[in-house]
């Protein structure tokens, strides 16, 4: 059995941002040549997240309402009591970042099926930017026969 690992880098913008990371998947999949496994993707950082879902313009739009809804960034959060914990002084006040990326999930698992991810007709790979603009890496782990 093979095990390959690669970093995708996503610039990403200001603010709430859903971006589809499926190409780069399948594209670092073709390069491994597995056939038959699995590939694990899985998110480096606290405040995103991924999800398998449809990536459609409009549903993008009523996730980001949904959360804001669930976690607004206006709220009173322990966690944005800066002066109160050592910080670096960039240090944001995203603690409705945080709690966005807990009721999402850090990893997902796809099945590799005669070289192709087995998703589903209207299924992508979401990387979820809870705390933007930022420099973000996703690891990838193809393994397999």
């Amino acid at each position: 059995m093979s095990i390959i690992y690669h970093l995708i880098q996503v610039e990403t913008e200001i603010g709430i941002g859903i971006y589809n990371i499926t190409p780069q998947i399948v594209e670092y999949l073709k390069l491994s040549k597995i056939k038959n496994g699995q590939v694990l993707v899985f998110s480096r950082h606290t405040t995103t997240a991924l999800a398998i879902n449809e990536y459609e313009e409009r549903l993008l739009d009523d996730i980001k309402t949904h959360w804001l809804k669930l976690a607004p960034p206006d709220a009173q959060y322990l966690h944005n009591d800066l002066h109160l914990r050592v910080v670096p002084p960039d240090e944001p006040m995203n603690a409705h970042s945080h709690l966005m990326a807990m009721m999402l999930s850090t990893s997902e698992v796809i099945p590799v099926v005669d070289g192709e991810l087995g998703l589903g007709t209207w299924q992508s790979v979401l990387f979820f930017e809870l705390d933007g603009p930022r420099t973000r890496t996703v690891s990838i782990q193809i393994s397999g026969e």
